[in-house]
């Protein structure tokens, strides 16, 4: 097909009727031509020629044209394409009577007989528009649709990038690999074989309703991911049943899901008159229902949201009945006791209520029966009265008192005000002051023996002047390596204290070298930085404005969280 033959309007009508189908701008598919007939001339005339081609936006006519750039003689790479300043010179002359060719200069035309050569100048001269054969007519096509599908996706992913979050729907055009393809209108999705809930089938034409969990520019495939098993379509579809939830008066703080069979989801309100509960599940179950016909029968618990998380966790281990709850802050742990015959409904069908109720609070979950949390005391109880009695001398009965009365560890007795043992039933004042001499007596000595320990152990003594630690912890910092005050600034917090790390969703403890010893992350933390401190590592000011930082972006990320 030559295109000086071909009528010439016909390129634009084509442009205006793909780009009305596709829904993209026209000028997109007139340079997708451009770019195409570009690629014909350069199979015609040489594929190491910079052509390019330009079509008229009103009359549709095509501009073949030849581009020459002057660059510097170490760069030069195509004589075809590029002018050295030397070889540029014998075209800075009046073009030819009848020849199209001109010089531009920073995108504006020059006057080549009145200036010199510089590097950046482009040649450009018209060349003979081409004859396009069956193999360069389908190359330009290929062109064509590539730019097109190209314009699409970006056109698709300007449309869908702000509705991340969102509840869209569809209808089911194909199945690709167990993966849905759904037309959402204006371009295609897909809902991934490990976002659909398990019993879900779907047929070419089915309507599908599904949230938007992300949109992605990526240069194959789809872009929008679609899911109907994140816990943020549950909460999306509270929205639209609830108007509660939609104006804000009641909000959804967690959602825990296990998609198809059972979830959970905790509200609160702000208004003290409205029941949350109430208004979510609606007349008669009318608005539960409705979000439960959307997932295919899933069984939904709605709990109040409480800001104490013993609470919380209480009303999250619904319809199981609690005992007593124990909150180890630091640990994110939660101990939970139940009488004996709610075990198997707090722990649920394969330990699915208890793992509900932990993705909802964000706690670890230990479950214990009245039993087993009884023996657990009993055994503390005995391990105790037996430490006051090998250490302290005591019969068994009066070292029952003092476990009974509250005392844990020898440090409490030998260093408690004299008063709280005066309360226990047959304890005077001579008896308190023996009873804590021996406790001084029994603790000094130990601490006698791990400082010697600790020496022979290589510990230096700038460590061991160090405030805060024991001999008994210079001896588990030695045994772990650390000997000087050097070696203990380089430690970190959770090195020290201990602490949990999360990998792929799943929690695991972190020992820690003084964790035996109570000490805090905190604690752990201000010693590091006191010994750094000592060793001239860091300055005062330095603390406070690393401090000063941390603060200002907590807040700002508080602020973000609120907004």
């Amino acid at each position: 097909m030559a295109i000086t033959s071909a009528n010439q309007l016909e390129l634009l009508q084509t442009a205006e009727a793909v780009a009305r189908e596709k829904m993209i701008d026209p000028g997109l598919v007139v340079e997708a031509m451009e770019e195409s007939l570009a690629r014909a001339a350069k199979s015609r005339y040489g594929a190491e020629l910079d052509i390019h081609v330009s079509i008229d936006r009103k009359t549709g006519k095509a501009s073949f044209t030849r581009v020459r750039t002057i660059v510097d003689e170490e760069e030069l790479e195509n004589e075809k394409a590029e002018f050295t300043t030397e070889t540029a010179k014998p075209y800075f002359c009046a073009p030819a009577e009848g020849r199209d060719e001109y010089w531009l200069r920073d995108g504006q035309r020059i006057d080549p007989t009145e200036t010199e050569p510089q590097i950046g100048d482009a040649f450009y001269e018209a060349v003979p528009p081409v004859d396009m054969g069956r193999i360069a007519a389908q190359s330009a096509k290929q062109v064509i649709l590539q730019k097109v599908r190209e314009a699409e996706r970006e056109r698709q992913y300007e449309e869908f990038k702000d509705r991340v979050g969102t509840i869209i729907n569809g209808v089911v055009k194909r199945e690709e690999y167990g993966n849905i393809i759904v037309d959402v209108g204006r371009g295609e999705a897909v809902l991934r074989r490990n976002e659909k809930i398990g019993r879900e089938a779907y047929r070419n034409g089915d309507r599908i309703r599904c949230y938007i969990k992300d949109v992605r520019q990526e240069l194959r495939g789809h872009q929008i991911i679609l899911s109907r098993t994140a816990p943020e379509f549950m909460a999306e579809l509270f929205k639209m049943e609830v108007p509660e939830i939609y104006d804000g008066i009641i909000e959804i703080k967690a959602v825990a899901r296990d998609p198809g069979s059972r979830a959970k989801i905790a509200v609160i309100s702000y208004d003290n008159s409205i029941d949350p509960v109430g208004v979510c599940v609606g007349m008669r179950g009318s608005r539960v229902q409705a979000v439960v016909n959307e997932l295919q029968g899933e069984k939904i618990d709605i709990i109040p949201w409480n800001e104490d998380a013993p609470t919380f966790l209480v009303n999250a281990l619904q319809p199981a009945e609690v005992s007593k709850v124990v909150l180890d802050e630091d640990a994110e742990r939660i101990e939970v006791v139940v009488p004996d015959e709610q075990l198997s409904l707090a722990i649920g069908r394969r330990g699915q209520n208890v793992r509900l109720a932990s993705q909802l609070t964000g706690l670890d979950i230990d479950i214990l029966t009245e039993e087993e949390e009884s023996k657990r005391r009993q055994a503390e109880f005995e391990e105790r009265t037996r430490l006051f009695m090998d250490t302290l001398d005591l019969d068994e009965f009066f070292a029952q008192l003092l476990v009974a009365e509250g005392f844990t560890s020898l440090e409490e007795v030998a260093y408690v005000e004299q008063d709280e043992l005066l309360v226990i039933d047959g304890v005077d004042e001579s008896t308190a002051e023996e009873l804590q001499a021996r406790a001084r007596d029994y603790l000094e000595e130990q601490n006698k023996k791990a400082l010697e320990k600790a020496r022979e152990m290589g510990v230096e003594d700038s460590l061991v002047e160090f405030d805060g630690l024991t001999p008994q912890m210079l001896v588990a910092l030695a045994e772990d390596g650390v000997k000087t005050l050097e070696d203990f600034a380089t430690c970190a917090d959770w090195e020290l204290a201990g602490g949990w790390t999360t990998v792929d969703g799943e929690r695991h403890k972190d020992d820690g070298v003084l964790e035996p010893f109570d000490v805090s992350l905190e604690e752990a933390q201000n010693m590091v930085m006191t010994a750094r401190l000592k060793l001239g590592w860091v300055t005062i000011e330095e603390l406070e404005a690393q401090a000063a930082a941390e603060a200002e972006a907590a807040a700002a990320e508080a602020e973000a969280a609120e907004a």
